[in-house]
């Protein structure tokens, strides 16, 4: 997994609350186990039109916000069913964070297992981030992960809360499997010790 310490970039405004996992990635595209192709499907029902070309009115396809990698959105993101093919989906799209008041929890914690970064604000706050974010190409945001910070295009700053551990797996790009490896040589240990002792095991 890719660390997360510092990330600056276009934050692309989605002021829609309740979206759930269903529009971050429609169910057609769930056939498929692979992390990798999945941002094609990303938000599929609103940036195609039927007839499959690009719906110019939707906000990741207007020139300003289709390399955004900061995603400004309403309150309760990522609610719905717990299709991990989500974050799959925002990530191979080149979304690496995504602020809020909330998330469903599911996929919160998908999110970092991911290597994606989750913010929660005020609605004081992501009123803010959402009038920066309505910029167009001047729409930057800078996340400092080590600082728990959000700098604007004006130099304003917002500070955020994380939890200590998940904030270490990100700065460290530590996913489920990196965090085991961690723990090789105790394992590693422990199995020739296993062996040792008891043999028949």
């Amino acid at each position: 997994m890719d660390k997360f310490v510092k990330l600056t970039g276009v934050a692309a405004p989605l002021p829609v609350v309740n979206i759930d996992t269903d529009m971050i990635i429609p169910k057609d595209y769930l056939k498929t186990i692979k992390r990798t192709g999945l941002g094609k499907g990303l938000f599929a029902e609103a940036r195609y039109n039927e007839d499959g070309s690009l719906n110019e009115t939707f906000v990741l396809n207007k020139p300003a916000y289709q390399n955004a990698s900061i995603l400004v959105a309403g309150d309760n993101f990522g609610c719905g069913s717990s299709r991990e093919h989500a974050p799959w989906a925002l990530l191979d799209f080149g979304i690496r964070c995504v602020i809020s008041t909330s998330f469903a929890d599911i996929f919160y914690n998908n999110c970092f297992k991911n290597g994606i970064l989750p913010i929660v604000v005020s609605q004081e706050d992501l009123d803010k981030l959402m009038d920066d974010a309505s910029r167009g190409a001047n729409a930057i945001l800078t996340v400092d992960l080590e600082a728990q910070e959000i700098t604007g295009p004006d130099g304003g700053r917002i500070g955020f809360e994380i939890d200590a551990f998940r904030r270490h797996c990100l700065l460290n790009g530590l996913d489920d499997i990196g965090l085991t490896l961690e723990k090789a040589t105790a394992i590693d240990s422990f199995e020739k010790q296993t062996a040792s002792s008891r043999p028949w095991a």
